[in-house]
């Protein structure tokens, strides 16, 4: 289902049936991230899956180099308005968490939950994560590193994630996805990224999924930091940056309990 928004269109891929549930991903990354808990969700929700502008089967912003977090925010929201979701549970991973959040501060009748999974937008920067968002936002960087660096923040080794790290290795020979990726980790460092104190006036309820060896965004630091914002403990996965494809029986029996409050309260 293509749908408009402010930064062009972007493809949504909807299964099942029932209360909507919006995921959105990591950067990079596309629908295809969410299949090992994908078809369980479905049997009693209806999957919104966006694949962010340049990633899956939505076209590259032009240029692509304008992505940023801040760009796909933007996106989640017009995605929001444009399909009229109310009360609708977010699942967001990564940069995907910073969006779900910016579309709970400034959509909040549209969001019934949030589920936070090793979210963006809590980073305390120092001169070393600030040039690592530089290092990183150089696309010859991003495009030699980018299977490495999957590999590093992937803890397990499952078939799903094995199908992630395929799709990562594809991407980098694309060259409008590296330069959308690489963007983005620049953007990882503008002010507007960081939603430490913005995050206390969310009024959703929060679930926090956290992976205890994700290197990128750390349980002990961001973790904390989002624990500390939403007053609520983060639940704890023995993965890395993706617990719902590294650990999916794990992410599926801590996320559904959650599911089930927030649909009976909409």
């Amino acid at each position: 289902m293509r749908t408009p928004t402010r930064h062009g269109p972007v493809e949504c891929h909807v299964r099942g049936s029932g209360p909507p549930l919006l995921l959105l991903t990591a950067n990079p990354g596309d629908h295809r991230d969410w299949d090992a808990v994908a078809p369980d969700l479905a049997r009693d929700h209806r999957l919104i899956a966006v694949d962010w502008p340049g990633y899956g089967d939505s076209p590259a912003p032009e240029p692509a180099a304008s992505a940023s977090a801040m760009m796909f925010a933007e996106v989640a929201i017009d995605v929001a308005d444009a399909l009229a979701l109310t009360a609708t549970t977010i699942v967001g991973n990564s940069v995907g968490g910073y969006a779900a959040i910016r579309l709970a501060l400034e959509r909040p009748a549209r969001v019934g939950g949030l589920v936070l999974v090793d979210t963006g937008g809590f980073t305390a920067h120092t001169w070393a994560t600030r040039a690592f968002c530089w290092l990183k936002g150089r696309e010859v960087v991003t495009r030699a590193i980018a299977l490495r660096f999957a590999r590093y923040y992937l803890h397990a080794r499952t078939p799903d994630v094995a199908a992630i790290l395929a799709h990562t290795d594809e991407g980098r020979r694309v060259p409008s996805r590296v330069a959308v990726d690489a963007a983005v980790w620049r953007s990882f460092a503008h002010p507007e990224h960081d939603l430490t104190e913005r995050a206390r006036e969310v009024r959703a309820p929060v679930l926090i999924a956290w992976g205890r060896h994700d290197p990128v965004v750390r349980l002990g630091r961001e973790g904390a930091a989002a624990a500390r914002a939403f007053g609520v403990e983060p639940v704890v996965f023995d993965t890395g940056h993706m617990p719902f494809a590294e650990d999916p029986a794990a992410f599926l029996a801590a996320v559904r309990p959650f599911l089930a409050r927030t649909a009976m309260a909409a």
